[in-house]
């Protein structure tokens, strides 16, 4: 029992946090079945399994997803069967992990309280658990994200000597861009952060060999993807197309006009008809699908060009959506189904609780970056580098999704500048000043206030 002792804390943490989960998705998400994207998901998934092909459509095959979700979905329809609400159990395990990974991260950043009440508020954070009844990529993610970000924390802490931690993180960084093609832009941040070490010496020159085993594994997972994507589209795709969807519906004068778009995205088939008229719905294959990419992109940059002006408009609607405290998207549960009380409670939580981890946010990061900036340099890079890509593309609060276990880390860096008493918070400050203004008044000879003694 004493053994099992020091790992209670994240056994609570994990049971609580799949417990709240599963009580979402039996309330809010209990009659979800999947849509638009989800749809595009659980379809590959069947395909695959139906006629060990990855298309979107029968035999029409696709490069326009990244692989890894739909194989989750295929191997537990395997072992389960086809209902989605296994794939969403699944989630709810993927959330508690993330919920795990965050109370470690603040324990080993600031004390084991703080890092239980971290996990407390990852629990029943709505920004968090309300991914994992909606059968997208957010929660898998975020989990992936979460878990590199940890893994590079204890790569740090030991200088870079071990290669296995380096091993760890190439193999959780393959499997991040296997489930959205960004990350791969993660792999060479992590470069760039190693580098960067190396040369402020926090980081041993072997440092250097740990981050070549890292990408080298990386790409070695990823390459067999890529070697698929490049036999069926004749193209080079590291994981998957749709860049160019994504710009033609984000730059349009519809989402620089119209009140209730502005900085968000239609879909082009509504804005540029007439432009996606030669490619086909329902049965545009890879080469298809990697021409009409290259399509909307060239329009898209074109509109670009031809509107610079207004540039700077967009990104501010970009960046307040991306902050908008709650999700509105059609597919949402609690949206899908309005009626239910649960999901009245559950809309009325997304809209309030991000507010106040926001605010502690913004203090644990103006407060402890001094003391911590080494330890914050990473999560921080990830965090600007998911605002930098919801600014090139489009605004939305679900882009925030990979970056909201970031904000509770340093929210709980606000609780603990603002609650504890170690070196570097508000409290040892302020009996710092106290100290050093009763030395410097009995050095002057000053007679003090009673309340101030």
């Amino acid at each position: 029992m004493k053994r099992l002792t020091p790992f209670l804390p994240t056994l609570c943490i994990f049971c609580l946090a799949l417990l709240l989960r599963l009580v979402y998705n039996l309330t809010v998400a209990h009659d979800y079945y999947p849509l638009y994207d989800s749809s595009a998901y659980q379809s590959i998934a069947f395909h695959v399994l139906d006629e060990h092909c990855f298309c979107l459509h029968p035999s029409i095959t696709t490069v326009y997803r990244a692989p890894l979700w739909p194989w989750l979905i295929a191997a537990i329809s395997l072992v389960v069967g086809r209902d989605n609400f296994y794939d969403r159990l699944f989630l709810c395990g993927v959330g508690a992990g993330t919920c795990v990974f965050i109370s470690l991260f603040a324990r080993d950043l600031f004390n084991r309280r703080i890092g239980f009440l971290a996990g407390l508020i990852a629990c029943a954070y709505s920004a968090l658990y309300m991914y994992d009844g909606w059968m997208y990529t957010e929660s898998l993610y975020t989990f992936l994200l979460i878990a590199i970000c940890y893994t590079v924390y204890r790569i740090q802490r030991e200088e870079g000597l071990r290669l296995l931690p380096w091993g760890i993180c190439g193999l959780l960084l393959a499997l991040l861009s296997l489930t959205r093609p960004n990350g791969i832009v993660v792999i060479a941040l992590l470069i760039a952060w190693t580098l960067f070490l190396t040369w402020r010496r926090r980081l041993h020159v072997r440092a250097l060999a740990g981050v070549a085993l890292l990408t080298l594994l990386a790409c070695l997972l990823i390459a067999p993807w890529t070697i698929r994507n490049y036999l069926v589209s004749h193209s080079f795709v590291p994981v998957a197309t749709g860049d160019g969807t994504v710009l033609l519906g984000a730059y349009n004068a519809q989402m620089l006009n119209s009140p209730g778009n502005q900085g968000s995205w239609i879909n082009p088939l509504k804005t540029s008809p007439v432009l996606l008229r030669p490619f086909p719905l329902y049965t545009c294959n890879a080469v298809c699908e990697v021409q009409r990419e290259d399509v909307s992109k060239n329009a898209a940059l074109q509109w670009i060009r031809a509107n610079l002006a207004a540039l700077p408009k967009m990104l501010v609607y970009h960046f307040l959506r991306f902050w908008t405290p709650d999700t509105p998207e059609a597919d949402m549960p609690m949206y899908r189904f309005p009626n239910q009380l649960s999901s009245h409670i559950q809309l009325f939580l997304a809209r309030t609780s991000p507010i106040p981890i926001f605010l502690l946010a913004a203090i644990g990061l103006v407060c402890t970056l001094r003391r911590r900036w080494r330890e914050w340099l990473f999560p921080c890079a990830i965090l600007l580098l998911t605002l930098g890509e919801a600014l090139l593309y489009y605004g939305s609060s679900r882009f925030r999704a990979p970056i909201e276990p970031v904000l509770v880390l340093l929210a709980a860096g606000g609780l603990w500048w603002l609650t504890q008493n170690e070196v570097g918070t508000l409290r040892w400050q302020l009996r710092s000043h106290s100290s050093r203004a009763t030395g410097a008044a009995h050095t002057t000879g000053v007679s003090l206030p009673a309340e101030t003694r």
